[in-house]
């Protein structure tokens, strides 16, 4: 049920598509988390805005927690607050997260988020991971956890070299940690349907087998102020085309 929203290139649109895929989310009903453990806290910015506040639970708390003996007596819960959307809580991130994670590696702490991932389950419908753009320790701590892998792919060259390495790093962490790991697809993001290239690019990946999932998203300038004003797309402009979109894409993955 855990969802990761996985690309060690940055700037592919991330947190663009956790936030706006588990905003669709709450506002169909569903009650639903997103964990951001990308110290650059993007997803926290986007869902949180000026509510946000630098003492309020996180998840660098979370695995801080998981380095004292008295792990055992803390929730996973008790690290989430509240975001300003109906049905939508948060983990924030931290950029305590950097300086913790060496002590995490040393202390083998890898497998402390599916444990409280499973705890997790109990409470909410949809969880969603947004991740750091690189294969690290937090990164695999989510792979491991997690039962789908999301790969937003922005039509670049270096995205598209990014990807293969990729594949191979979410096969590996199947294989070794957790065969139930699926990727449910490559989300193609600002997509421009009249521009040569970026057509190319994509039906070559499908005429390699690659699982490229429709619909694309369109560039818009719309979804920037969308992160200005801390509003995924479904709140903000609910009859929008990147909008629809991203509520056909979000409705494609629960099928």
């Amino acid at each position: 049920m855990p969802l990761v929203v996985f690309n060690q290139k940055g700037g592919v649109g991330k947190s663009t598509i956790t936030c706006n895929l588990a905003a669709i989310s709450a506002s169909q009903g569903l009650r639903t988390l997103v964990i951001d453990l990308d110290p650059q806290g993007n997803s926290s910015s986007y869902l949180m805005g000026d509510t946000a506040t630098e003492d309020q639970p996180n998840v660098a708390g979370f695995f801080e927690n998981s380095l004292s003996y008295s792990f055992r007596s803390s929730k996973p819960s008790e690290f989430i607050v509240a975001t300003p959307h109906e049905g939508l809580d948060l983990m924030p991130s931290s950029p305590n997260l950097n300086e913790l994670q060496t002590k995490l590696e040393s202390r083998q702490k890898i497998y402390k988020l599916r444990e409280a991932l499973e705890q997790l389950a109990e409470t909410y419908d949809r969880i969603y991971i947004d991740t750091p753009p690189a294969l690290n320790f937090y990164t695999r701590s989510a792979l491991i956890g997690a039962s789908g892998c999301l790969i937003p792919f922005d039509c670049d060259e270096f995205s598209r070299k990014a990807l293969y390495t990729l594949m191979d790093n979410v096969q590996e962490i199947r294989a070794d940690h957790n065969p139930d790991l699926v990727v449910k697809g490559i989300v193609v993001n600002q997509f421009q349907p009249r521009a040569n290239l970026p057509q190319r690019m994509v039906n070559e990946l499908i005429e390699e087998g690659l699982p490229v999932l429709q619909p694309y998203l369109p560039s818009s300038v719309r979804i920037r102020e969308s992160h200005e004003l801390s509003l995924p797309m479904v709140y903000l402009d609910p009859n929008h085309k990147l909008t629809l979109a991203l509520v056909e894409l979000h409705d494609g993955l629960q099928r």
